[in-house]
C-alpha cells in the first residue's frame, strides 16, 4: 500500500537530498542492513541520520521513494527524534492516495556506530488501515445495534444455565427495570407456566413467533411474540445447552384491539339477531314480546321485561320473557334512569340485574330489564354496550307502537268526544263483548239515545252551544254507566250504549234514572217551545235467541223512533224480534 500512496503523493517541502558520498563504514553497514531489513514482514528503510535512503526491503521500495522525494515530513520528524534522544520513537501517520486515506504507524530505531554515535536509523512500517477501518466499523455497528435495541419496542434478553436472565434491554421490560430482572428465574414470567414443556424462554432448539403471557409488574398480563436462540456449543461430538437469547415483542394492544373488534362484531350480530326478530312481527305489539325473549336469549339472561311509559308516566310492563320469580318491582329503579345510555346494575331478589331507558329524540319512552342469578358470572361491558343497543331500537319501536295506537284510536274514536265511533262500538267491539256473553249466556242492554230538538240549539244559539250540549250528554251517560260499559258517538246527535250483564228490568231502572238527570239539558234548549232533552230506544241481548247484532241494533233503533213519534223525552222497550216496538210513557 506504500508504493500506492508514494504513486498519488506530491513531494511536501524536506530537508535537501543529500550528498552522494557516504562514509564507507555506513555503507557497509546498510549493505548488511539490507540483509537485515528483509526479514521483516512490512515496509523497512535503512536512513542516515539526514533521512538518506541507504537500504531497503522489497515492500519498502515505495517508502523509500516516498522519503527520497521528500513527501513525509512526520517521518522526518520521528528520525530527528530518534537520532537526538538515541531512543526508538513511533507514532502513526496519514498519506493519501487513490484509495483514499492510508494510515501507516512508524517506527524509527537508531543504529549506533563504531563511535558510539548515531550513523543510521532503521525505519519500519505498519499498515494499521485495515485495522483502524474494521475498528471503526465494528464501534459504528455496535452502537447501531445499541440504538436499535434501545429504541425498539421489543425487548432483548439472554438467560444461562439456570434459566435466569444475565442480559435485559437497558430500558428493562414489563414494567421492571433491567436490573430487577437480571437474576431471576424467566419462568416465573409466565402466566400457567405449568402449561408448557418446558417454558419457551429455556428451549433447546430454535422458536419462532411464539405468543405467551407475561406477568407485568403491576399485576397486569402483557401477551408477547417470543423467538428464541439457544446457545449450545459441541465438545467431544456432543452439544451442549448453555441458555438462550431472544427477543419478546409486546402485542398486547394489538390482541386487545383484535379481541375488542371481535367482541364488537359478536354484538353487531347479536343486535342484528335481535333486530331481525322485532321486524319479522307484524303487529306492534308482539314486536316488544319478540324483542324481549331475542333479547334475554341473546344476552344469557334468564329474563327480560319491556316497559312504557303509560299516561300517567308511570313505566308498565309492556313485554316480558322468563323466570321473573322473586323480581321486585323496579319502579323506583326504574324512576332513576337518564337518557343518555345509563345503565343501572342492580342486585334484586337474588337476581343480577341490568336496567337501562329506552327513549326517543332524547325523550324516555320507557325501559329494558334483563336479570340472571346473582351466583352466575357477573355482568361485563360486553353486556351493558349490547343492551344499550338493544335499548336505542326499542325506543323506535316504542314510539311506533305509540304511534300506531294513536292512530288505532283516532280510527276508533269520535274526536270531539273521544267516545268510540260508529264503526269500532258495531264492528269490534259489541260483536267481541256478545261472544263473550253468548259463552257466559248472560244477557246486555243496548241503549240508543237521540237528542230531541237539537237542530233548534245550533240554530239559535250557535254550533259552539251545539257542541257544548254534545259533551254535556256525553258526561251525563258516563255518570249512569259502570267501568265495564262502553259508550259510542254513532255521529251527529246519536249515542249509544252498551250494558253488559243487565236485564230488561234492571235496563228500564237505569233509563228512568237517566232521562231525570237529563232535565238539566232543558236550560240549553233553543227556546221554549223546542225543549233540550234525550229519547231512548232499548233492545235487551239474549244470546239464545239466535238474533244477529244488525237486528239488535235494529230494534234499539225503531224504539228510539217510536218515542220520537210519540212525545219525545222518553223511551221505549223493544219487543222480541218479530214484534212491535212498546212505550211505556215519558219515563
Amino acid at each position: 500500500m506504500a508504493n500506492d500512496v508514494t504513486e498519488n503523493v506530491e513531494a511536501a517541502p524536506g530537508p535537501a537530498p543529500a550528498e552522494e558520498t557516504v562514509d564507507s563504514a555506513a555503507a557497509a553497514r546498510a549493505k548488511d542492513a539490507t540483509a537485515i531489513l528483509s526479514g521483516y514482514p512490512g515496509a523497512a528503510v535503512m536512513v542516515a541520520p539526514d533521512t538518506t535512503v541507504l537500504a531497503n526491503n522489497a515492500k519498502g521500495q515505495g517508502l523509500a521513494t516516498l522519503l527520497s522525494r521528500g513527501g513525509t515530513p512526520e517521518i522526518y520528524d520521528l528520525v530527528e527524534k530518534a537520532v537526538s534522544r538515541a531512543t526508538i520513537v513511533g507514532g502513526p501517520i496519514s498519506l493519501a492516495s487513490s484509495k483514499g486515506e492510508v494510515v501507516l504507524e512508524i517506527t524509527a530505531i537508531p543504529q549506533a556506530g563504531d563511535d558510539g554515535g548515531i550513523d543510521s536509523v532503521m525505519v519500519l512500517s505498519r499498515d494499521l488501515t485495515m485495522e483502524r477501518n474494521l475498528r471503526t466499523t465494528l464501534v459504528e455497528s455496535r452502537q447501531r445495534f445499541k440504538d436499535l435495541v434501545e429504541v425498539s419496542s421489543d425487548f432483548s434478553w439472554e438467560i444461562d444455565s439456570q434459566g435466569q436472565f444475565v442480559f435485559v434491554t437497558p430500558k428493562g421490560a414489563l414494567g421492571f427495570s433491567a436490573e430487577e430482572l437480571i437474576g431471576t428465574r424467566a419462568e416465573d414470567l409466565v402466566v400457567d407456566a405449568e402449561e408448557f414443556s418446558p417454558v419457551p424462554f429455556i428451549s433447546e432448539r430454535q422458536l419462532d413467533n411464539v405468543e405467551l403471557w407475561l406477568k407485568r409488574k403491576d399485576g397486569q398480563t402483557a401477551c408477547v411474540v417470543l423467538s428464541v436462540l439457544p446457545l449450545v456449543s459441541d465438545r467431544d461430538g456432543n452439544q451442549e445447552w448453555h441458555g438462550c437469547r431472544g427477543v419478546c415483542r409486546d402485542v398486547t394492544e394489538e390482541r386487545e384491539s383484535e379481541a375488542a373488534l371481535a367482541r364488537a362484531r359478536h354484538r353487531e350480530q347479536l343486535l342484528n339477531y335481535i333486530i331481525s326478530q322485532i321486524r319479522d312481527e307484524l303487529e306492534p305489539h308482539n314486536m316488544l314480546s319478540a324483542a324481549a325473549a331475542a333479547t334475554a336469549r341473546a344476552l344469557g339472561a334468564a329474563g327480560a321485561h319491556i316497559y312504557r311509559l303509560d299516561n300517567l308516566e308511570r313505566f308498565a310492563v309492556a313485554a316480558d320473557y322468563g323466570n321473573a320469580e322473586g323480581l321486585q318491582d323496579l319502579q323506583g329503579p326504574l324512576g332513576n334512569l337518564k337518557s343518555g345510555g345509563e345503565v343501572l346494575r342492580l342486585d334484586d331478589g337474588g337476581w343480577s340485574v341490568l336496567v337501562t331507558a329506552t327513549h326517543y329524540r332524547s325523550q324516555i319512552n320507557g325501559a329494558l330489564a334483563i336479570w340472571k342469578p346473582e351466583n352466575d358470572d357477573a355482568w361485563d361491558v360486553d353486556h351493558q354496550l349490547l343492551i344499550s343497543d338493544v335499548a336505542n331500537q326499542l325506543g323506535i319501536a316504542n314510539e311506533q307502537i305509540s304511534n300506531h295506537e294513536r292512530i288505532v284510536a283516532l280510527s276508533r274514536t269520535d274526536g270531539m268526544t273521544g267516545l268510540l265511533n260508529r264503526r269500532a262500538f258495531f264492528e269490534e267491539e259489541v260483536p267481541r263483548r256478545a261472544g263473550r256473553l253468548g259463552r257466559n249466556n248472560q244477557t246486555a242492554a243496548l241503549f240508543y239515545v237521540d237528542m230531541d230538538n237539537f237542530k233548534r240549539v245550533n240554530d239559535v244559539h250557535g254550533h259552539q252551544a251545539g257542541d257544548d250540549a254534545i259533551l254535556f250528554l256525553r258526561d251525563l251517560l258516563h255518570e249512569f254507566s259502570r267501568p265495564g260499559d262502553v259508550i259510542a258517538r254513532l255521529g251527529g246527535d246519536e249515542f249509544a250504549m252498551w250494558l253488559d250483564g243487565i236485564s230488561g228490568e234492571t235496563a228500564e231502572r237505569r233509563v228512568g234514572d237517566l232521562l231525570a238527570a237529563s232535565k238539566a239539558m232543558l236550560k240549553m234548549s233553543g227556546d221554549d217551545d223546542n225543549p233540550l232533552g234525550i229519547s231512548i230506544g232499548i233492545a235487551i241481548y239474549e244470546p239464545e235467541s239466535g238474533e244477529s247484532l244488525d237486528d239488535l241494533l235494529a230494534r234499539a233503533d225503531q224504539a228510539m223512533y217510536a218515542v220520537k213519534k210519540d212525545s219525545k223525552g222518553g223511551y221505549a222497550m223493544a219487543a222480541p224480534p218479530g214484534t212491535a216496538a212498546t212505550v211505556p210513557g215519558d219515563g
